[in-house]
This record gives structure tokens, C-alpha cells and sequence, in this order.
């Protein structure tokens, strides 16, 4: 993606913020792997960031987390945690575990893990999800300023639109290409879940998770066939990538016993990554960018 290109994304979210006082970028991690938590991230932004000579700066280096080394994710989210820290953007992570995958089914997991994120990151920023009840009668209402209540702020989420997620919001397919906010969460989220699943490749060693992070990776397929799957393995999507993917010969080896035999989707292997910002132009902004 050319810097021009990746330019529009804060372009993009100067143009949303319109009608609003924030945006509250969504996106999320993990949906497609064998094994681990799917992650989401929440990140609010409002127009003094986006206007911010920071964001002028650096804006051009953050993208679709997929498009970016696991360096630079790490990189870019130790500058985000700065900028938290600074009280100039909020941000957190939510996340749904495996047997709430099973419980709920990828979707609704995927579902529950940004409400989590939502819910956490407007609490941290003290964001009322409500404004005060008008059937209530205040001797002295209280004064809200701008931005202390959800309806404030525009909720924008990578993808299509999702039922009953309980918040008004704006889905955008391939948001995290087109939208700086999704593309900030989609960082967080990514960052956190590779951090759990290093943390679940000591806990499980055997099958690399460190190394693949639970996608079906060759290396994942052959452990898989060879150890059979672990606690932390999603059932369903197990169930099925062996029915699909193994020959016959590979499955009578693993003698895997499986009672839920429903459809699930297979997981996809990451995607190559696009051309990304060079290790030098991150340290060119570092060098006058905190």
C-alpha cells in the first residue's frame, strides 16, 4: 500500500467524525484459526488526535495489522500504549475463549469478544453508555461534555454488519484498509492475541504456537496429525480441517473421537503480506516522535 494510499485512512476518519464527536474503530484477531481465543480490539480516537501532528507523522505507517511484520505490529502498539498513557487515545482488547467459541459458535464468539473490547475500552475512557434517564428529575442534571456518552461517538467495525451486537454501528468491509481507527484496532487485537498464544506455546508445547499462533499452518496440520489436538484446540474447526484436509490413512492414525460432528468453517492460513513501511522510515519517525 503506497503512503498516499495509507494517507486516506486518517482522510477517511476526518470524514466520519462529521457528524460525531469520536469514532470507536473495531476489529478482530484469530476468527479463522485451530486453536486459541478469538481477540478483538476497540480503539477511540477523536479529531484533536487525528489532528494531531503525531498522527500527521506516523498516520502513514499504521495499516492492516495482516500487512505488517510482527516488528512493526509491536512497534506500532508500544507507540499506541504512549499515546494511552498520554490520555490521547483509548484503547483495549476483548476477548472470547475457546469454549465460549464452542458454546456460541465463531460468530458469536467473534461477537462477544468486541462487545468486551467496546465495553472496556468506553469504561477506561469513562464514556456513559447511556445518557442520564429523562424520566428522572434532576434538582441540578448533570452538565455532560462533549464525548461522554456513546452517542457521541460513531462505532465503526471491519466487515459486514453484525445482529444483535447491542451498538448502533457502521460496518465497513476491509475497514482496516480504509479506516485508521479499525486499523489501529486491528494492531490491538492482534498484538494481544499473538501474546496469549506464545503464552499457551509454553503452556502446550509440542505444537508451535509461537510460531503460527494457531493458524493451519503445515507445521500446525503436522502436529495436529501427530499429537492429536490439546485443550486450547477449537473441536469443530478440528473436526472439520480433518475431514477435509487429512487423508483417510492420517486420520485412522490420530484416532481422534469427536461426538460434535456439525459443520464448522475451516481456518485460513494468514496471507502474504503486502508491501509494508520499511524498518527505516518507522525509525525516521521515532526520531522526533516518542
Amino acid at each position: 500500500m503506497s503512503a498516499t494510499k495509507k494517507r486516506r485512512l486518517r482522510a477517511h476518519d476526518l470524514r466520519m467524525l462529521r457528524d460525531c464527536h469520536g469514532l470507536v474503530g473495531v476489529d478482530e484477531a484469530g476468527r479463522g484459526a485451530l486453536a486459541g481465543p478469538v481477540v478483538a480490539g476497540a480503539v477511540l480516537v477523536n479529531r484533536a488526535f487525528l489532528d494531531s501532528d503525531w498522527c500527521r507523522r506516523y498516520a502513514p505507517l499504521i495499516n492492516d495489522s495482516k500487512q505488517l511484520t510482527a516488528e512493526q505490529r509491536e512497534h506500532i502498539y508500544e507507540r499506541m500504549d504512549w499515546l494511552r498513557s498520554e490520555h490521547r487515545i483509548i484503547f483495549a482488547a476483548g476477548t472470547a475463549s475457546v469454549a465460549e467459541i464452542e458454546q456460541e459458535n465463531i460468530l458469536g464468539a467473534t461477537r462477544l469478544a468486541m462487545r468486551r473490547a467496546i465495553e472496556t475500552a468506553l469504561a477506561s475512557g469513562r464514556v456513559n453508555l447511556h445518557p442520564p434517564d429523562p424520566l428522572f428529575t434532576y434538582e441540578n442534571p448533570p452538565a455532560l461534555a462533549a464525548g461522554e456518552v456513546l452517542d457521541d461517538w460513531k462505532v465503526l467495525v471491519d466487515g459486514k454488519p453484525i445482529k444483535n451486537f447491542g451498538f448502533a454501528h457502521k460496518a465497513i468491509v476491509e475497514g482496516d484498509a480504509k479506516s485508521l481507527a479499525i486499523a489501529m484496532a486491528s494492531i490491538v487485537a492482534k498484538v494481544t492475541r499473538d501474546r496469549l498464544m506464545d503464552a499457551l506455546d509454553v503452556e502446550a508445547q509440542g505444537y508451535g504456537f509461537a510460531r503460527h499462533k494457531g493458524y493451519a499452518t503445515p507445521q500446525h496440520r503436522a502436529a495436529l496429525l501427530t499429537l492429536g489436538p490439546g485443550v486450547h484446540h477449537r473441536k469443530l474447526f478440528v473436526s472439520t480441517f480433518l475431514k477435509t484436509t487429512a487423508s483417510e490413512a492420517e486420520r485412522a492414525q490420530t484416532q481422534f473421537a469427536f461426538e460434535d460432528e456439525q459443520d464448522a468453517a475451516v481456518a485460513e492460513e494468514p496471507s502474504e503480506a503486502a508491501p509494508r513501511p520499511t524498518e527505516a522510515a518507522i525509525r525516521t519517525v521515532d526520531s522526533t516522535t516518542p
